[in-house]
């Protein structure tokens, strides 16, 4: 969504519980998933455990569907996700993409933006779950440092990227929440 900035910070949240959950993952259980990696060539270079998807065919009568990281990861994500919309966005609202994702030491997400129309629309949350100082969040041409224990949203409008030339992976919890009033669901 167009924020009118390349950034928002949304303030300090408990990751801890989230973070638990995620960093015991095992290897096999973060490629159970590899639609992101194989339909998306920006995500070609990363790792993922979804929990919610939508391709957003038939936008904006769309299908959201629990996917295989739901039963790995609902219980510590769904209470922080709903911490974060009620302390600021409007309340009736639809999560439509949430996961957890892995960008491995030396690897990079090329500038992009999120082109599909419900990008316009909802409200892209990241949640660092892990980084380390060699990590680069590029928005519109500019370096963002996300901080542990913060919540950000992006302009997904914008041209966004990440380089990750440290040692360690970059894991970010990412959900789409999208305000009641842009969604059809009568499908």
């Amino acid at each position: 969504m167009d924020i009118g900035i390349p950034l928002r910070e949304l303030g300090a949240i408990d990751v801890e519980p989230l973070r638990a959950t995620i960093l015991a993952l095992s290897p096999d259980q973060w490629l159970l998933d590899q639609r992101r990696q194989k339909d998306y060539d920006v995500h070609r270079r990363t790792e993922s455990v979804v929990m919610v998807f939508t391709d957003g065919s038939g936008w904006p009568a769309i299908t959201v569907s629990r996917e295989s990281g739901w039963d790995m990861l609902a219980e510590t994500a769904v209470p922080l996700m709903q911490d974060i919309i009620a302390r600021h966005y409007t309340p009736g609202g639809t999560i439509i993409r949430a996961m957890a994702a892995k960008l491995l030491p030396g690897e990079v997400i090329i500038p992009h933006r999120d082109t599909h129309p419900s990008f316009a629309y909802g409200h892209r949350i990241h949640v660092p779950i892990t980084s380390n100082s060699r990590v680069r969040f590029m928005i519109d041409g500019r370096p963002y440092r996300f901080e542990l224990g913060q919540a950000y949203e992006i302009n997904n409008q914008l041209t966004h990227s990440v380089m990750n030339k440290g040692a360690e992976s970059r894991i970010t919890f990412i959900f789409d929440y999208v305000p009641g009033e842009k969604i059809d669901r009568s499908a």
